[in-house]
């Protein structure tokens, strides 16, 4: 072998090294945990607060507010290509402000969600590659609960203090697309970080008889860092 050959297999074995730790792969059987950020950020387009309304109330809107908190997820590889993902994090307690014809009254209510996501998704390179971009599909069951309303909107949709009126959000299911990337740092420990944007509808109905529909459509960043098992 002469010096020309051997310096070209050294560069391509110090390649190979570089591209991925020892003994890393994301094949199939393999179960991914991880932790870190995770921020929703709803995109609200909002219908008008139906009749009766009260004064002021007349194209009245809301307005949903981003949340950023501790987050996670689990990923399962079904093939060295294909895994399963279930994103995980305790409910988010999101504020909800006016718009529309109360833009600028600030604060209205809040109410807490917990989104259960489960994705399909696509894992691009060799289970061995360092850096693995991912493209993933699934639906989001978007649990509302505790909502609460102050009394802002109490008065502008007729309640008194002695009969307060109170908001009840539906839960709904929503298409959720993906993409994404992990880079490993060694053999078992990696960074995972995504973006996610569902399509969601839902409507708030009020104690008074009145009710107001809206997307959500969400973006969701998650950014963690994680331990292949």
């Amino acid at each position: 072998m002469n010096k020309t050959s051997a310096f070209g297999l050294a560069v391509a074995a110090a390649a190979t090294l570089a591209a991925a730790p020892a003994a890393w792969a994301q094949t199939a059987g393999s179960i991914m945990l991880r932790g870190g950020l995770t921020q929703i950020a709803p995109r609200v387009d909002s219908g008008n607060l139906t009749a009766p309304n009260f004064g002021p109330a007349q194209g009245t809107q809301i307005d949903v507010k981003s949340k950023t908190q501790l987050g996670g997820g689990l990923t399962y590889m079904v093939t060295d290509h294909l895994s399963l993902d279930l994103p995980l994090g305790t409910p988010f307690k999101h504020d909800i402000v006016g718009a529309g014809a109360i833009e600028g009254v600030g604060k209205i209510g809040t109410i807490k969600a917990l989104p259960v996501t489960l994705l399909a998704q696509w894992r691009f390179r060799e289970p061995t590659a360092a850096l693995r971009p991912y493209v993933g599909a699934g639906l989001t069951y978007a649990y509302f609960f505790d909502q609460t309303m102050n009394g802002t909107f109490n008065g502008l949709t007729g309640g008194t203090p002695d009969r307060a009126t109170t908001s009840k959000t539906d839960r709904k299911f929503g298409l959720a697309l993906q993409l994404g990337m992990s880079y490993a740092i060694n053999e078992r420990w990696f960074v995972d970080a995504s973006v996610l944007r569902t399509w969601l509808k839902t409507t708030s109905h009020l104690s008074s008889g009145q009710q107001i529909k809206y997307k959500l459509d969400p973006w969701v960043f998650m950014i963690g860092v994680g331990y292949q098992f």
